[in-house]
């Protein structure tokens, strides 16, 4: 058995044990036979109530984390001894063929439903078991003057917040960009938003019901005063209300009618989510925080990390404007930087906005340009259309910062037989950085690279100039004669007519210089998965010995002086506090660690000198005819078939693909993903295994 092998097991031995305390914390196995036996060891004097939790809720998650970062290090080291080697396997087709093709919940694979569907069972499970033990064999104390129902009635308001802190427990881990538990499912942030997005409108719902819940309740028993109890030995209401105020905020605009036509809205509002952990932490106390700590707890140090990174001002190298309303940015890149293809980076400018983030995907490939990268913006917003202006008002220099790259952990799509690419519009950019991957392995004579049908649709006859980013500036005819590569292009909205020279108006900016700019690096350099488990684990392993020292040696003296229990919101304050400080010491020490160990390597990069265009050097415009004479025309056009006043007939094109294992990747508009996972799934067509590339929210 290999290392991978057996960490994969222990990673699925613990995360299994995990789920089945989540199972059997509503049954009274758990409450009446495990939690006195627990209470006892674990909730000693050196961590309270706390104990019990730490062990059976957090630690589970963050040992995967921790122990995540050396298996994934293990594993793209060995993908550098190996590069040329490439698993075909065929286990998880199945698995990934899309049941679901439906609004809201949009293209639903064999795995997603059958893990959706174990998470609802979760749910109802202990939905039933809660109410069953405190509404019938554990009641909630009658309260004088209060009818029976009412007290039923409250029970379940109570219960509703329990199961809604089950999706909480989860809620977190989708979101976390440089995750370390993803990657260990095959799964990027990008792909598992919108698990996020199913999550965040149960737990919503929960909380929502909880919240009336109880209003209903304190408006029928006369105690409307309770709304604003804060309690120095229980539950604060006034935390939990705030904390649905700020739910609600999110919620709302959320919605994807909100979100598509008033994008900055969302976005602005979606940033009040630290008000809501704050209060409602609070609200649920310092044990509850436990239970749900993991998610809360990786997806900080990954946001704080991601702060420090945006600290950096990155190296623009130049930017290409093309006829079709397109801009290829080029960045300065440490040479040890590597990504996949379909990764995505994180931009913001400041001219523009200090605060919008945006994502764009990476075009270039690190093996043939292992000191560039490029990303490719289509204006289309206001923010676009706000960079495309400012590019082309002859501007020499520009601020940019970056977060990322963000993907794959493998060219997983390099295992089949033969690759279909299905995109639309600006839907193509992802297939470029599995083009020139498929094009740099095909170099190698021990490498059996599929072949590739490209099948993209544009509106108008000028955004066929995308095609010539599929291939980078210092490529060769050679390179791309290799690959088998055949292209079916089609112009929706105009006929066929006589191609002009619209590649004159290509232009290319070559920007200044700055001292304080620094190549493109990731956040804690070559060995970042290893860094990032050194920051999990020292991190949590300091925070449990000061929540230790901290509650034996001055909240336990207190209690004992007092003879009551310490300050419900204090302790939990202290927690947040504790938590805070562990992740921000132990990330921000390593990280500047990392930055001055690879600052010779920056200081060599900053010191080469930009290329000097081929016109004046007063001139920062100039036509790029020769680089473009440069590029392999010749082998594209061969490959590429134009079709104008059309749209392609997937139903048609699709099923006449030949070859026992074809994947096929869609990215572009819904109605075309959807169309094409229908196909996919149809059955008319059992060698066709369908991967969505989405980066709509």
């Amino acid at each position: 058995m290999s290392m991978g092998t057996a960490l994969r097991m222990i990673f699925l031995v613990v995360f299994i044990g995990w789920l089945m305390v989540w199972v059997l914390l509503p049954t009274t196995i758990y409450t009446q036979a495990w939690t006195p036996k627990l209470n006892c060891k674990l909730n000693s004097t050196y961590f309270g109530e706390q104990g019990t939790n730490l062990l059976l809720f957090s630690f589970p998650m963050m040992f995967i984390a921790a122990l995540g970062c050396v298996y994934l290090h293990v594993q793209q080291e060995s993908k550098k001894i190996n590069s040329k080697s490439v698993v075909k396997s065929h286990r998880l087709a199945f698995s990934k063929r899309p049941l679901l093709v439906m609004a809201p919940l949009g293209i639903v694979t064999a795995t997603e439903l059958a893990f959706s569907a174990m998470f609802i069972a979760l749910l109802i499970w202990s939905l039933f078991n809660y109410i069953n033990y405190y509404t019938f064999d554990h009641p909630f104390v009658h309260k004088a003057g209060e009818k029976l129902w009412q007290t039923r009635f409250r029970s379940v308001s109570f219960i509703l917040g329990y199961v809604g802190n089950i999706c909480w427990a989860f809620l977190f881990f989708p979101v976390s960009r440089g995750s370390s538990i993803l990657p260990l499912a095959g799964l990027t942030s990008e792909s598992s938003i919108k698990y996020h997005i199913w999550l965040g409108h149960l737990s919503t719902v929960l909380f929502a019901a909880h919240t009336i819940g109880f209003i209903i309740y304190w408006s029928t028993t006369h105690q409307m005063a309770e709304m604003l109890e804060w309690r120095k030995d229980w539950v604060p209401n006034v935390a939990g209300e705030i904390a649905f105020v700020f739910a609600m905020g999110m919620w709302v605009t959320s919605f994807p009618r909100v979100r598509r036509k008033m994008f900055e809205v969302f976005f602005y509002t979606h940033h009040l989510y630290g008000f809501y952990i704050f209060f409602y932490v609070l609200h649920v106390g310092a044990a509850y925080f436990c239970m749900i700590l993991p998610g809360i707890y990786l997806f900080f140090i990954d946001r704080f990390l991601r702060f420090l990174q945006s600290r950096r001002r990155a190296r623009l190298v130049s930017a290409r404007i093309l006829p079709c309303d397109t801009v290829e940015l080029n960045f300065s890149k440490s040479p040890g930087l590597i990504y996949n293809p379909t990764s995505i980076l994180f931009l913001n400018v400041p001219s523009i906005s200090k605060l919008q983030w945006h994502p764009f995907t990476i075009t270039s490939n690190c093996n043939m340009e292992p000191d560039k990268l490029s990303i490719v913006i289509k204006r289309d917003g206001s923010w676009s259309q706000k960079l495309y202006q400012e590019l082309s008002s002859s501007v020499d220099y520009l601020n940019v910062s970056v977060e990322g790259p963000y993907g794959p952990t493998s060219s997983h799509f390099l295992r089949h037989e033969s690759l279909v690419m299905v995109s639309g519009g600006s839907g193509i950019t992802p297939f470029i950085s599995i083009i020139r991957e498929i094009i740099f392995g095909s170099q190698s004579e021990e490498l059996d690279v599929p072949p590739v049908l490209l099948i993209c649709a544009f509106k108008n006859l000028a955004d066929l100039t995308m095609l010539n980013l599929l291939l980078p500036i210092s490529d060769t005819h050679t390179q791309i004669s290799k690959m088998q590569l055949q292209i079916e292009a089609y112009v929706t909205r105009e006929n066929e007519q006589t191609f002009t020279d619209s590649e004159k108006h290509l232009q290319t900016i070559w920007f200044k210089s700055d001292p304080f700019d620094s190549p493109i690096s990731a956040a804690l350099g070559p060995n970042n998965w290893l860094w990032l488990g050194a920051i999990i684990s020292s991190s949590f392993v300091m925070f449990l010995l000061i929540l230790g020292i901290f509650t034996r040696y001055y909240i336990f003296p207190i209690e004992q002086e007092t003879y009551e229990p310490y300050h419900f919101t204090l302790r939990a304050l202290w927690d947040i506090f504790l938590v805070c400080t562990c992740f921000f010491i132990a990330s921000s020490a390593i990280f500047l660690w990392c930055k001055k160990q690879n600052a010779k390597e920056y200081e060599r990069i900053l010191n080469l000198k930009a290329p000097t265009p081929p016109t004046s050097p007063w001139s920062q415009f100039y036509v790029a005819d020769r680089e473009l004479e440069s590029l392999p025309h010749e082998s594209l056009v061969q490959a590429t078939k134009v079709h104008f006043g059309a749209k392609p007939d997937l139903k048609e094109i699709l099923p006449r693909c030949e070859g026992s294992d074809i994947g096929v990747l869609v990215c572009g508009p819904r109605t075309m993903r959807h169309e094409v996972a229908k196909i996919c799934s149809s059955g008319l067509a059992d060698n066709l295994h369908f991967e969505s590339i989405s980066f709509n929210w």
